[in-house]
């Protein structure tokens, strides 16, 4: 190396020294994967957008389904004797009447299903919506069995509407649904009444007055089942007894709502709260409404006009106070 080079490679050297120098002696930054609490990370405005509540059940074709039938109103229930059906019936067929106020509420088998058996007792005091009756779908239907949290979910499901995939087969179809999804207690067809004596052919046995006949068993009784959904296929599609379907059931819709990002909003089960941001930055906690989501947005029922600017993530729950909420506080 000559002598020219020197004074420029031991400048370079020093300038590297004092740059790594100033490097380490700045403060160490945070990660800037976390932010202190309350930090506004971004912000959004309303918007407005249809929103379709959906739930996805698993199911089996099945032969013959059972499904209940309910009470159309509060009242008294009073049986009918029903026949046993020689044939599948083309048209509804009368089973019950429920009786409020003086009027008579008719509860009808639907056509194409049979009487199944009564699940509670003549003039029981019975509510609104309770299962009453039992039928059987005569042909195919598809079942789908469902727990305590989507029943609740799917309640009103009889008023959307449902699809269905049968897997590895045809689809999606719509799929009518049959009854309640509640569970049913065992059904019980009534006993017939005891027969009088009758005259009888020559030489043939009679039966002595006021004894019955030979009981026999219920033919319409009905086994009890678990919360089910049941559903009918139009007539063009074809089913495979056992062959496996998934349902989608649409439970509620909102056409126009005016919906926010979820992370914008504190809270759950109908009531939240959002932050609002002023123009100088500040936060203005308001308390909305909450009605339909899609686990993106949310629709803001009341609370909002739709101008607002939201901080995201949503304003922090409060802490409860020392000693709430811990294990083994407030005992002694």
């Amino acid at each position: 190396m000559s002598k020219r080079m020197l004074p420029h490679v031991f400048g370079c050297a020093l300038v590297l020294l004092a740059v790594q120098g100033c490097t380490s002696a700045a403060p160490q930054s945070g990660s800037p994967d976390l932010a202190p609490r309350g930090t506004t990370m971004t912000t959004a405005k309303p918007t407005r957008q249809d929103l379709t509540n959906k739930v996805s059940l698993t199911g089996k074709v099945t032969m013959n389904p059972v499904f209940g039938i309910t009470a159309p109103v509060a009242g008294q229930v009073r049986y009918l004797e029903v026949p046993e059906a020689k044939s599948t019936p083309t048209k509804p067929t009368r089973v019950a009447t429920v009786w409020a106020d003086g009027l008579p509420n008719h509860v009808e088998v639907p056509a194409g299903a049979t009487f199944g058996g009564r699940l509670v007792d003549d003039r029981s005091t019975v509510t609104a919506g309770m299962p009453v009756v039992s039928a059987k779908y005569a042909g195919y239907g598809i079942v789908a069995d469902i727990n305590g949290e989507q029943a609740y979910q799917i309640s009103d499901a009889s008023q959307g509407t449902i699809q269905a995939q049968i897997k590895n087969g045809p689809g999606p179809f719509a799929c009518a649904m049959l009854g309640t999804i509640a569970a049913l207690p065992a059904g019980t067809a009534p006993a017939q009444p005891p027969r009088q004596q009758q005259e009888q052919p020559e030489g043939q046995p009679t039966t002595p007055v006021g004894k019955p006949q030979q009981e026999q068993p219920p033919s319409g009784s009905s086994d009890p089942t678990g919360l089910r959904l049941v559903c009918t296929a139009p007539d063009d599609v074809k089913l495979i007894n056992g062959a496996s379907a998934t349902l989608e059931v649409v439970t509620a819709n909102a056409t126009n709502a005016l919906v926010v990002p979820v992370e914008a909003v504190a809270g759950g089960q109908g009531k939240g709260k959002v932050d609002v941001l002023g123009a100088d930055g500040t936060r203005q906690t308001k308390d909305v409404v909450l009605g339909l989501t899609n686990g993106k947005v949310v629709e803001i029922k009341e609370g909002l006009t739709g101008d607002e600017t939201l901080a995201v993530p949503g304003p922090n729950l409060p802490r409860a106070p020392d000693g709430e909420g811990k294990p083994g506080a407030g005992s002694r």
